[in-house]
């Protein structure tokens, strides 16, 4: 199964292109999995790259620490007052780049993680009170319409809930098969160090009953990660758990649409197959493509 990226490739392909050639005037819209959205522009100068982002949710991450985790990974990039009509901006002078390769690689890295960056600070600030010995109220940011992740820390772990829709019946089905999977997968010995994972469909999990904005819907699904210390104790690993709690909703229905293609093309390829078969299997007319010829003498051919 292919592992989705934490980054915006189109943001990181451009930032890599701009700063390995000369500055020029540049205005790219673009929109990521989620409906967050971004702008790369010079509305000043050539060599000022502004680089704004809209996300809906940005607000509640705020209330969590996004605007310091921000200011912890971007310090004098970040602009105080954001472009109209969007939540963060970064400026970069084209001309005070770094000097190495290296540095300017790293510099890109950083600016196309800027969605991970603000999205991170719910789990960061699970992580870090659970740490600490401290417990968290719930936290929920609603990065989705009718969508949303919670996240709560609490005396010996960290509990991550995400509610999910799924529009189709076959969606929900295909679901189910893959968090089963994910049971599954936990209990061979290997990867016995996973998070649980626990699934439930329409009805909530009791942590997050009585919350506004959940829908009682049979196509609400609510999957719940249970992690523990091992999982986020270290910064490096605290990062990795960031990164793939982020991508998971879109992990989860990128599959399914990936297994209903596969299956389709499997369906169109039997189905290729019988009629070759129904073809080769048409028996052949009596006197079929015989030539005949007319009272004047001219032949033709009957199909």
């Amino acid at each position: 199964m292919i592992l989705l990226e934490t980054s915006n490739k189109i943001l990181e392909e451009t930032l890599r292109e701009r700063f390995n050639s000369g500055p020029e005037h540049l205005l790219i819209k673009l929109a990521d999995f989620d409906g967050v959205t971004y702008q790369i522009a010079t509305p000043e100068s050539k060599t000022q790259l502004v680089i704004s982002m809209a996300m809906g949710c940005y607000d509640e991450c705020q209330r969590y620490g996004a605007d310091a985790i921000l200011q912890r990974e971007y310090g004098s990039l970040l602009v105080s007052t954001p472009e109209p009509g969007f939540a963060v901006t970064l400026k970069i002078d084209l001309e005070q780049l770094p000097a190495t390769p290296e540095a300017k690689e790293q510099l890109v890295q950083q600016v196309a993680h800027l969605k991970r960056n603000a999205l991170a600070a719910p789990f960061e600030s699970a992580f870090v009170a659970q740490c600490e010995g401290r417990t968290t109220d719930l936290m929920a940011v609603h990065y989705r319409d009718a969508e949303a992740i919670y996240c709560q820390a609490q005396a010996d772990r960290v509990t991550v809930i995400f509610s999910t829709v799924f529009k189709e019946e076959t969606d929900r089905i295909f679901g189910k098969v893959f968090l089963q999977e994910f049971v599954d997968a936990r209990r061979q010995p290997a990867i016995q160090n996973a998070p649980q994972v626990l699934y439930s469909a329409r009805e909530p999990p009791l942590e997050i009953r009585g919350q506004p904005g959940l829908v009682d819907d049979e196509n609400v699904g609510y999957v719940t990660f249970v992690l523990f210390p091992r999982h986020y104790a270290t910064p490096q690993a605290r990062n990795e758990a960031i990164g793939r709690l982020q991508l998971f909703r879109d992990y989860l229905h990128y599959h399914i649409k990936a297994s209903k293609a596969y299956m389709h093309s499997r369906m169109r390829a039997r189905v290729d197959q019988s009629l070759k078969v129904l073809n080769r299997a048409k028996p052949e007319q009596p006197g079929a493509n015989k030539e005949k010829k007319t009272a004047s003498g001219k032949t033709f051919r009957r199909m």
